[in-house]
């Protein structure tokens, strides 16, 4: 038996981790199994499923399984299904722009603004644009926090406001700068059609036309967000799922006295 594979009932299997072809891990190393969720506009039944794997195949993935499925509507159907696919990723070569700071917890954040700017940092933040959702700021900024990370405004070293949802870009910039806010925070949950990077970017250009931009750190978060689509919209950062207040803080705190140790 070769090195790395170990024989169930006369069958191979490869236990070997090579990441230059990094491959899907279901039950067992380099599988290949993945799982899908997808809804058809067809009638539930034996031609539903058999519509479902059919598609699956013209995926590219080989052994289609059906595992669950379930009339959502009469002639919708939602499906749970594995499939298996042979290709593989060099994860070696994969380079994904970052936020570039150290995170530190609350308390150390708190020392630091203390220690290199010596005043409290006045951070504004909303859910702007037609974006309704308040829970991707508040989980941010409020002082409960969210998953066990406390909100911005428990900080002692930090003036937090939180406007809500449904800020007009043209109303967040007005109250920074009414506020001599250092850092605007921008959450958006929304993302249907791509409306939140049409609202990011008019945010930007009307911070531009005034010229504002560089007067105030403008930071991004929400489920479709990225650092790297951040900076090529022309925010200093972006967050993404798994953000918290902390990891904000620390960015928006380093970058102050980055800047202003020029």
């Amino acid at each position: 038996m070769g090195a790395g594979l170990y024989s169930m009932e006369g069958k191979e299997f490869d236990k070997t981790l090579d990441l230059t072809k990094a491959k899907p891990y279901g039950d067992t190393m380099n599988d290949g199994k993945v799982q899908l969720s997808f809804t058809l506009p067809v009638p539930m039944g034996d031609e539903a499923i058999e519509a479902a794997k059919q598609l699956i195949i013209k995926m590219g993935f080989d052994n289609p399984l059906v595992v669950f499925y379930k009339e959502l509507t009469p002639g919708y159907t939602f499906f749970n299904c594995y499939g298996s696919t042979k290709y593989t990723v060099d994860f070696t070569t994969i380079h994904v722009p970052k936020v570039e700071s150290d995170v530190m917890n609350m308390h150390d954040c708190d020392v630091y603004i203390k220690e290199n700017i010596g005043r409290k940092l006045v951070i504004v933040g909303a859910s702007t644009g037609t974006d309704a959702h308040t829970v991707g700021i508040d989980a941010i900024m409020n002082m409960k926090g969210f998953a066990g990370h406390y909100g911005i405004e428990r900080y002692e070293m930090i003036d937090a406001y939180n406007l809500g949802s449904q800020v007009l870009n043209e109303d967040l910039i007005a109250k920074g700068l009414e506020l001599h806010a250092d850092a605007l925070l921008v959450s958006q949950t929304v993302t249907q059609k791509d409306v939140h990077i049409k609202n990011m970017v008019k945010m930007v250009e009307l911070m531009e036309a005034e010229n504002l931009r560089d007067k105030m750190i403008i930071v991004c978060g929400g489920p479709r967000i990225s650092h790297e689509l951040a900076k090529e919209i022309g925010f200093d950062a972006g967050f993404g799922m798994n953000s918290f207040a902390n990891d904000v803080v620390s960015y928006i705190a380093q970058e102050f006295v980055k800047r202003n140790n020029k």
